[in-house]
């Protein structure tokens, strides 16, 4: 069964919503912008979630201790790296003893030696900082290390996604109605990936 993530949760309402669906991980992000949060509302949430519901923390060239107090305090579980990080900054990061998930743009095409990463799973998105649309699958290739889908991924591409070899997908702006995330979208997005 194809794993899923849903991204961007900054409300406790989105939490609520997150524990009814139950997807396999919940995402927070320490790197500003609308969808941004503090390690404070990290902790209450990590706390409100379901047991079952891993926790990712997603990064943009954070500095190494901000991401070590995260993961020493149990906020998370699984550090998603999405900026320009180096293979060293990886390494580091895994001797946290955390899941590390890279984020890579599809921008230029996806070059055979994205898959020599240490991380333990690659993120294809269609650009840097998550754009919340697609780009053409059918660019990956001589894949040797699981990976997940983002970028404007719904219901309707989960179980193309699982046909092409994803280990799970990424959602956030299209879990969401007017910027805030829907509890009908996240339900439904969630049943695709339970029934696939």
């Amino acid at each position: 069964m194809i794993k899923c993530k849903v991204c961007g949760l900054f409300r406790d309402v989105d939490i609520d919503s997150v524990n009814q669906a139950k997807p396999d991980y919940a995402g927070f992000v320490f790197a500003g912008g609308r969808r941004g949060v503090t390690h404070e509302f990290a902790q209450r949430a990590r706390q409100r979630l379901g047991k079952e519901i891993e926790t990712v923390g997603v990064f943009v060239n954070a500095p190494f201790e901000e991401i070590e107090e995260l993961v020493k305090s149990g906020t998370i579980s699984v550090v998603q790296l999405h900026g320009g990080e180096s293979e060293e900054q990886v390494i580091k990061v895994k001797g946290l003893g955390v899941t590390v998930i890279k984020a890579v743009s599809a921008d230029g095409g996806l070059p055979g030696e994205i898959w020599e990463t240490q991380a333990d799973f690659l993120l294809l998105d269609s650009g840097k900082g998550g754009t919340g649309k697609k780009f053409d699958w059918g660019l990956i290739r001589g894949r040797t290390k699981p990976f997940f889908l983002a970028g404007g991924v719904g219901p309707e591409d989960v179980k193309r996604a699982q046909e092409i070899g994803a280990y799970g997908v990424d959602a956030s702006s299209s879990l969401e109605t007017n910027g805030l995330k829907d509890q009908e979208k996240i339900k439904g997005f969630v049943l695709s990936c339970r029934i696939s």
